[in-house]
């Protein structure tokens, strides 16, 4: 992202309580599916909400973003929540894909929500340890029916997300109005074994 992005994120985290604090309904709705050990990186995290709930739930997670306002808000609420989170400043869209601390440089898990660059995908597919899952959840071009927000450049075209992880096993799929009432697409698949 252009530093213009990295001060719009900064603006808005500025303001430390609109950050969300609960993990989305629909990450938490995967809980059956999601390792409980391992080394997972929350992508584009912002404030944490999601990579805190994967640390309370016993994995290592390492949470990116490009707001450094942001990792300090995810920092403090992992403390205050009695969990570590390794937290990296990173453009996602010029830096390389991190690589995980183990010495395979590998995710056992990959979790990315609302953070669209297409891009990412070819290098999901290759950080993931083999079996790894990704779960992937960003609207779609059917959500500007009910909702101005994100423009149309950060929406999938319906059906793309399935393309967009043809390199990985899809183990769940939602395409439609889900829990938090945008119109998501919802995915979770595993890297090659």
């Amino acid at each position: 992202m252009p530093v213009e992005d990295q001060h719009r994120w900064d603006a808005k985290y500025a303001d430390r309580e609109s950050a969300p604090v609960r993990p989305s309904l629909l990450l938490t709705g995967l809980d059956h599916l999601l390792p409980k050990s391992g080394h997972a990186i929350d992508v584009a995290g912002g404030a944490g909400r999601h990579a805190i709930w994967l640390a309370q739930r016993g994995l290592d997670v390492t949470l990116t973003d490009i707001s450094p306002v942001g990792l300090d808000i995810a920092r403090e609420r992992a403390a205050a929540a009695g969990v570590e989170l390794t937290t990296q400043h990173v453009d996602l869209e010029a830096d390389p894909f991190p690589l995980g601390p183990n010495p395979s440089g590998k995710w056992d898990l990959i979790v990315s929500f609302q953070f669209l660059w297409r891009p990412l995908f070819t290098e999901f597919a290759k950080a993931l340890a083999p079996g790894g899952l990704l779960v992937f959840s960003q609207p779609t071009v059917r959500n500007l029916e009910k909702h101005a927000k994100p423009p149309a450049r950060f929406l999938l075209e319906e059906g793309e997300l399935r393309q967009l992880a043809s390199d990985l096993e899809i183990v769940h799929y939602e395409e439609d109005w889900l829990a938090e009432g945008r119109h998501d697409a919802l995915l979770v698949a595993r890297g090659a074994l």
